[in-house]
């Protein structure tokens, strides 16, 4: 087994106790009760339920950090200590559509003196495959007790790119497009599957070779960024910089690909 710190123990707890609900949820998808909370925005009883449980697993572990989550918002915590990250159904569109593809994400971010947080644990956990991938800041990316690396592909032509879409409400659909007219013709295919942290942690485990997207929640990347970092790749902003979080633009890749694709979008943009 591969040794990792009692936090990533914490977590691994937390979603497999919030999972077996989730899942029965699933499968009786049809009789779920939905309430709209925005337009094409919605939340499930699932969904509620699912960030309690992580909520009571987590604090009852660190009862004096922080909580961020999808559902509940901020709850406060010792500003000296980190906080948890936290989405509860990372594809709750997915999920209240019978489509089998979702994650439970948890993340920590440890306080800074400059203000700017730094995500030192990472955990996607996929009830229904009962995938979980986990990274900690300077010792890897891990599915299981199997080590992660970015795809080895270096030519866009060969390259699969996950992204996801702007849609009712949400994104900017000129710039996406703009984005997409760019790579499109240069890769090999373009993915939206609707789950931005299975997105990230499937470039760590190099099924996908890149991602885009912007518009995005602290809860929806915090555990992917790690986990693609983690894994020998590149998380920048559409500009190449370091900060992805500050203006809601992502762009991952490995170390070969990531040049390309940031010379395209950046580009694509400046027109």
């Amino acid at each position: 087994m591969v040794a990792h710190s009692g936090l990533i123990t914490v977590m691994d707890r937390a979603a497999r106790k919030a999972a077996p609900k989730l899942r029965r949820d699933f499968n009786e998808v049809q009789q779920l009760q939905v309430s709209r909370k925005g337009p094409a925005d919605f939340v499930s009883q699932a969904d509620e339920a699912a960030e309690r449980t992580l909520y009571e697993e987590l604090k009852k572990a660190r009862p004096d950090w922080g909580f961020l989550g999808e559902e509940s918002g901020a709850i406060a915590g010792d500003p000296s200590k980190p906080r948890w990250i936290v989405d509860p159904i990372d594809g709750t569109s997915n999920f209240l559509h019978g489509i089998p593809h979702f994650a439970i994400s948890i993340a920590v971010e440890e306080p800074r003196p400059n203000g700017r947080g730094e995500l030192t644990q990472g955990l996607v956990y996929q009830p229904l495959t009962d995938e979980s991938f986990w990274a900690e800041k300077g010792r890897g990316a891990w599915l299981q007790d199997k080590r992660l690396r970015v795809s080895a592909r270096r030519d866009l032509s060969e390259a699969l790119i996950a992204t996801g879409a702007p849609f009712l409400g949400h994104g900017d659909f000129e710039e996406w497009t703009t984005i997409f007219n760019a790579i499109g013709p240069e890769v090999a295919g373009i993915r939206r599957f609707g789950s931005a942290a299975l997105d990230l942690a499937w470039v760590a485990a190099g099924r996908f070779d890149g991602f885009w997207e912007s518009d995005l929640k602290p809860w929806d990347v915090a555990a992917g960024l790690l986990l693609v970092k983690e894994a020998g790749g590149f998380v920048t902003d559409y500009r190449g910089g370091d900060q992805a979080m500050e203006r809601n633009q992502f762009l991952a890749a490995n170390d070969g690909l990531h040049s390309k694709l940031h010379k395209l979008v950046a580009k694509a943009l400046r027109k």
